[in-house]
């Protein structure tokens, strides 16, 4: 900080007075893009206010749950429809052709794939993700930095036992600098600061504008 010094002469002394410089407005925040990821999941705060696993036989393409509950990968499905891309049918379509590429009949005791249930995992959508190119690293960082609005990042929640997966937020900790995330880790859709709350196993980044690029599928083996 400046300050501006004055000399005044008064009686043959000198008076010394400290002026400091009024200072700079603060910059305002960036605006946060009403079409981003995060904007549009955020809209699901207030309505999606419970956490629901149930198992639901879901209409195909478009399926969902009740609204006002849901699991965390609803979130993330709920708010990447309205970017133009069905989880539902995207994972179903690669799922369909690669089942073997998938956990399902280990974990589930799945024979086939279910457009009911595959895109509502976290651990089909972690496989998912690095097929069509979206993980950002193979080793998930702990720096804040390396996490930007709209990414997808998964991680285990020890205290429940299950994969989870939340969405990187445009707003950060006011002190900390660290993005919160939103997520739906059981108190219905919310936004809060737990991006390090859980040991995180992926950070995908999601591509808008393109076509999903599916790997080759799994050739049938011949009898």
């Amino acid at each position: 900080i400046i300050l501006c010094i004055i000399l005044l002469s008064i009686g043959g002394g000198v008076a010394v007075y400290y002026m400091q410089p009024e200072q700079a407005p603060a910059p305002a925040p960036p605006a946060e893009d009403e079409n981003g990821l995060p904007a549009l999941a955020r809209r699901q705060i207030g309505v999606t206010v419970g956490y629901t696993a149930d198992y639901v036989d879901l209409e195909y393409p478009g399926g969902d749950v009740p609204m006002e509950s849901g699991v965390c990968t609803d979130v993330i499905i709920r708010a990447l429809r309205l970017k133009g891309l069905d989880l539902q049918e995207l994972l179903h379509e690669d799922i369909k052709h690669n089942f073997r590429r998938y956990p399902g009949r280990k974990l589930w005791r799945q024979r086939a794939a279910d457009p009911s249930i595959d895109h509502r995992r976290v651990p089909n959508l972690e496989i998912f993700f690095n097929r069509i190119g979206w993980s950002v690293t193979e080793q998930p960082t702990d720096n804040p930095n390396d996490y930007k609005p709209g990414d997808l990042v998964t991680c285990y929640d020890a205290a429940h036992g299950r994969p989870h997966i939340m969405i990187v937020s445009d707003r950060k900790h006011a002190e900390t600098g660290v993005p919160k995330v939103i997520h739906n880790s059981g108190k219905g859709t919310e936004e809060n600061d737990d991006l390090f709350e859980f040991p995180i196993t992926g950070h995908f980044r999601p591509v808008f504008g393109k076509p999903i690029q599916y790997p080759e599928p799994d050739k049938k083996k011949k009898k």
